[in-house]
């Protein structure tokens, strides 16, 4: 099986509104619903994954499920790093299996999204606890194309996980990081 290298930016916009708005004006066509995503993301108790900067995470929305493996970040303007990723029937069964493993759910976090198509990109806009992003995620010059056409620039990318950006959102509030959950704000 070869890697498949995940390219990716976020852009964070004022509300869902004017995220799905831009998007439709940049010629973007709906190909999936909004819907609730619940991710997991699990690690070695101590901490292996982590160390080496690397991903494993179980998504489970409207009753399907992936397991995905990241690699490292990797230099790059944008978010840049080896994806894996498959279909599994039982997400939470898979958290189970996971756990009887020796892993451990060490950060869960949701978000409602909304996706849509152009081009070589797929664009998503993202609700969650901490704000209204929309993440982009193709080819260099298709993420880029579509960044333009959303009125953004390469100044404008985020390249932090949701995981990042809720942990600087609570410490803006004084708050000490938990779960980014949607009840838990």
């Amino acid at each position: 099986m070869a890697a498949t290298l995940e390219r990716e930016i976020k852009l964070r916009f004022d509300s869902v509104e004017a995220a799905r708005e831009a998007v439709l004006a940049a010629g973007a066509t709906p190909i999936h619903s909004r819907r609730l995503q619940e991710d997991c993301l699990l690690d070695t108790p101590d901490g292996e994954l982590q160390r080496r900067r690397c991903v494993l995470r179980v998504r489970m929305e409207s009753g399907k499920s992936l397991l995905t493996f990241k690699g490292p970040v990797q230099p790059s303007d944008m978010k840049l790093r080896e994806e894996l990723e498959t279909v599994v029937g039982d997400g939470v069964l898979l958290l189970r299996v996971l756990e009887e493993l020796g892993f451990r759910v060490w950060f869960r976090y949701q978000k409602f999204r909304e996706e849509f198509a152009i081009d070589d990109v797929i664009v998503a806009v993202d609700e969650t606890p901490v704000g209204t992003f929309v993440e982009i995620e193709g080819g260099d010059r298709g993420i880029a194309e579509m960044a333009i056409a959303l009125g953004r620039g390469p100044a404008d990318y985020l390249r932090d996980s949701y995981r990042c950006l809720f942990i600087e959102h609570r410490r803006r509030l004084g708050q000490p990081s938990s779960d980014m959950l949607f009840d838990a704000e």
